[in-house]
């Protein structure tokens, strides 16, 4: 038990509280429109398209398994299961890591490439429909500094995240 004294905690005001329920509110829908565009346009979910994204801006196509984990924010595990169904489909291969027997990497197929080309055009119409043609030259400046700022303060060092397990 702790000797030191309970402090109350800073609720939100008004105007933060309106603030957090928007970008909750927006984040949502957000996620859900560009989940469904994907699976409408491309078959695949939102998150797949972004481990695509990631392979096709590695160097050789190619990147640790722990390395596409941490950028993408999601669990080995999950990554994991992923991989396997972007394997399925063709799109992925897993190679064994040459500097390092216990790693692995991932490796973006041609036929992969291709359909991350045929597939990103909708989505980033869907991303300037739902977020940038809404927002002016400023805003757009706002909204880059804003959430920087808010990933910076959320970098824990050592910590144990999702994506380092």
């Amino acid at each position: 038990m702790s000797n030191e004294p309970a402090t109350e905690p800073r609720w939100l005001d008004d105007e933060e509280q309106h603030a957090w329920q928007a970008y909750l509110h927006a984040t949502t829908l957000l996620e859900d429109h560009l989940d469904r565009q994907l699976q409408r346009d491309a078959g695949m979910p939102h998150v797949y398209y972004g481990l695509l994204v990631q392979l096709s801006r590695a160097p050789r196509r190619r990147m640790r398994m722990t390395e596409l984990a941490q950028n993408a924010k999601i669990t080995r595990s999950r990554l994991s299961h992923a991989v396997a169904r972007l394997e399925k489909n063709g799109w992925v291969r897993r190679e064994n890591c040459a500097s390092d027997k216990r790693g692995q990497n991932a490796y973006l197929t041609d036929e992969g490439l291709r359909v991350l080309e045929k597939a990103a055009p909708g989505h980033v119409n869907a991303v300037r429909a739902a977020i940038f043609d809404r927002l002016t030259p400023e805003q757009i400046g706002q909204l880059d500094e804003i959430c920087c700022m808010i990933a910076d303060g959320l970098q824990p060092q050592g910590a144990d995240l999702p994506w380092l397990r």
